[in-house]
């Protein structure tokens, strides 16, 4: 039986090699970190932090820069030509794997970048490469364990592996043009049917994408003027058999037909106004993002101050809310940094931080923790404004200190207000001013132009940061599209305490810890560049070890990754993760040193994990939650319903009960739209009585 000694010496000595590692689930293939194969390193500090964490954890390697070919099963005799075979052999290292498939180790030639692929280049045959991983010795998984083969186990570096055999070469890049080769268009108007006739010059193909949206606008259009279901589909069947390219199923044809049917003639332009048949048969795609889980236990831990604000507002508060505590710390370190560090790129440390928490579950504590120790610290010049009337107010509040925590309770509504601005003019232009200050932190914030100009607003290194508390319902309902795209939600980190509210307790009745207010008097006092520091300051520069720098650049790598694969409007949540983890980076390190701090691998693996997870979260709420037209919204609360209903789903009674602001005819839509879509199933079963009608439960799919 391999120990965890063993387990942990030897992804040890692979980073050592060069090979980058990352921790993967005991006796399984997948990640157990947040970030999976992006957070490989060869740093031995934080592999020793992550096999202390999982001492029985499986070693992962980043295939970057490697060609891997991964032959699964016993029997594939793949390549079938001996000499080829042979040439395969020689590879700088072989791995047998658990269910008698090879791994063979290549170096990649430097000229290309070969991604991964499946079964493309031979069936059963894996690439690994670019962007993908491996489980390497000593790992094993249920159906056994993994074994380098003898005199040619991964004992040497990734340079010094040889390339790949010419034949293999050549094929891998047949592979990697053909990826890029673009899809042949459609056929043109006049080209010849299968049946030997032609279509009309004015029956234009409906091409691939656009055919449910215009057979049902065609139904549409048909059933205004009273034509039944029956009649709609004759002529739907028609048009799709001439125009469709290629056609739709007769079954779906049909759906279509049935759908418009149900519509009074005079309920049909509403219907269409609203897109009602292409969102039911074609609807908006959504992000492939998941939910990425609860907050991970391991984010919570940041050394030096911030752990120690953490531990007393924790042992102070009559519900411990460790989320919210670590989010309310930082905002507030964020401040008392603020225009004193950077980094070699001028990242500065201001953060806008949102707590969201359920009624009664204990956001209060946080807020005051952080108030009393400003005030202590003799650092209460710092503590700005708990609620803001309109953006001159605001600006009025930095122009006096430009270095200000703003700690707003209840900001779900001004959230949701700065998203109507017919409601409140005042108000809306806040976010509008929040966001020019957020990036003006290292630079000149100007103001609006006035015909008096006294009242121009010129600030130098503005650095306002907030901590924010809300309920969730009140936050996510103010999410719109808008608030995604102009880049507001981007400056944003939301930290979410769970649902399940924790017991309520007797809190320690012990004062502020002298050391903790000792630490938050000497950043008050700190001044990096003399006297002058409140007027034209000078920040000290946060070094960063090359290491750092690596770990940060594969994140910003995904990170623009990230926002390609989403699109608008939810991958311009990524655009700003980059900057959140470098400001989050140095705050790392002037927690846990104030006087000489440095962001080493440590500081840059857990500021691009937290960034990555409240990136990753937030496409998550506002995926749920955002929606583009009044059909859509309904679609969306329908299946938060389901979603929060759990494993066992919500019976169509309980469905009815939960949604009677919808109207009998629009829970139907939805209901069949989810249905169609597979984003949910339903369950029937029997009553228990003759003659009963069945039970009808509705789940996730």
């Amino acid at each position: 039986m391999v120990t965890s000694e063993e387990l942990r010496n030897a992804a040890l000595g692979y980073a050592e090699l060069g090979y980058r590692v990352f921790p993967c689930v005991p006796n399984d293939k997948n990640p157990l970190i947040d970030g999976g194969f992006h957070a490989a390193t060869t740093d031995p500090n934080q592999i020793e932090r992550w096999w202390q964490t999982y001492p029985r954890a499986n070693i992962g390697i980043a295939t970057e820069g490697m060609l891997v070919i991964d032959i699964d099963g016993t029997e594939n005799r793949w390549p079938h030509d001996p000499e080829w075979a042979a040439q395969l052999a020689e590879a700088g290292a072989v791995a047998l794997t658990p269910r008698g498939g090879r791994h063979h180790l290549f170096r990649m030639p430097p000229e290309k970048s070969w991604r991964c692929s499946s079964g493309q280049l031979a069936p059963k045959v894996d690439i690994r490469a670019d962007g993908g991983y491996i489980v390497v010795a000593p790992s094993k998984t249920k159906d056994g364990p993994y074994v380098w083969l003898e005199s040619l186990q991964l004992d040497t570096s990734i340079t010094k592996l040889v390339e790949p055999p010419v034949w293999l070469a050549e094929a891998v890049d047949r592979l990697h043009e053909a990826s890029r080769t673009p899809v042949a268009k459609p056929p043109s108007v006049n080209e010849d049917r299968e049946d030997g006739g032609q279509i009309l010059p004015d029956g234009n193909p409906i091409p691939e994408g656009q055919r449910n949206a215009t057979l049902a606008r065609l139904g549409g259009a048909m059933r205004r003027f009273g034509l039944s279901a029956e009649e709609i589909l004759a002529a739907l069947d028609a048009t799709n058999r001439l125009r469709c390219r290629p056609p739709l199923s007769d079954r779906e044809v049909a759906r279509i037909a049935k759908s418009v049917g149900r519509y009074a003639p005079d309920e049909v332009s509403v219907a269409l106004a609203e897109n009602h048949y292409d969102q039911i048969f074609n609807p908006p795609r959504e992000n492939p993002a998941r939910d990425p889980g609860p907050f991970p236990e391991h984010l919570l831990h940041v050394p030096g101050f911030i752990e120690r604000v953490m531990e007393f507002t924790l042992a102070t508060s009559f519900r411990p809310q460790p989320v919210l505590a670590l989010g309310a710390a930082l905002a507030m370190l964020a401040t008392l940094t603020g225009r004193k560090v950077r980094d070699v790129y001028n990242t500065r440390t201001n953060l806008y931080c949102l707590g969201v928490c359920p009624t009664g579950g204990g956001k209060e504590r946080a807020r005051l923790v952080s108030k009393e120790l400003l005030f202590l610290a003799g650092a209460d010049r710092l503590i700005g404004p708990e609620g803001l009337a309109s953006h001159a107010g605001l600006i009025t509040a930095v122009e006096q200190q430009p270095a200000l925590l703003l700690q707003l309770d209840e900001i779900g509504r001004l959230i949701r207000t700065l998203g109507n601005p017919s409601c409140s003019p005042h108000l809306y232009h806040i976010a509008t001013n929040l966001m020019k200050l957020f990036t003006s932190s290292s630079s000149v914030y100007i103001g609006d132009a006035y015909a008096d100009a006294s009242q121009n607003r010129i600030i130098h290194q503005p650095h306002a940061c907030m901590w924010g508390t809300t309920v969730p319902t009140s936050l996510f309902e103010g999410f719109t599209t808008e608030n995604i795209t102009d880049g507001f939600l981007s400056r944003v980190m939301i930290f979410e305490a769970p649902n399940d509210l924790p017991p309520k307790r007797k809190p320690a009745t012990i004062p502020m810890p002298e050391p903790l207010v000792e630490e938050a008097r000497w950043w008050a006092n700190y001044q990096p560049s003399g006297n002058l520091n409140n007027q034209h300051p000078k920040p000290a520069i946060v070094p960063m070890s090359d290491e750092a720098e690596r770990i940060t650049d594969r994140f910003d790598a995904e990170a623009d990754e990230q926002m390609v694969n989403l699109g608008e409007p939810f991958g311009s949540l990524w655009s700003r993760a980059t900057e959140k983890a470098r400001k989050l980076a140095i705050l790392y390190a002037c927690s846990r040193n104030a006087e000489t701090p440095e962001i080493d691998a440590a500081a840059a693996e857990w500021a691009c994990a937290l960034s990555r997870y409240l990136s990753r979260r937030m496409v998550y709420l506002t995926n749920r939650w955002v929606a583009e037209t009044p059909f859509d919204a309904r679609r969306r609360r329908v299946l938060r319903i389901i979603s929060d209903a759990g494993e066992l789903g919500i019976t169509q009674t309980d469905l009815c009960l939960a949604t009677r602001s919808l109207t009998p005819r629009e829970r139907a839509e939805v209901i069949e739209a989810l249905l169609e879509n597979g984003e949910i199933r339903e369950s029937k079963t029997n009553p228990g009585r003759k003659g009963g009608r069945p039970r009808i439960t509705y789940l996730l799919a």
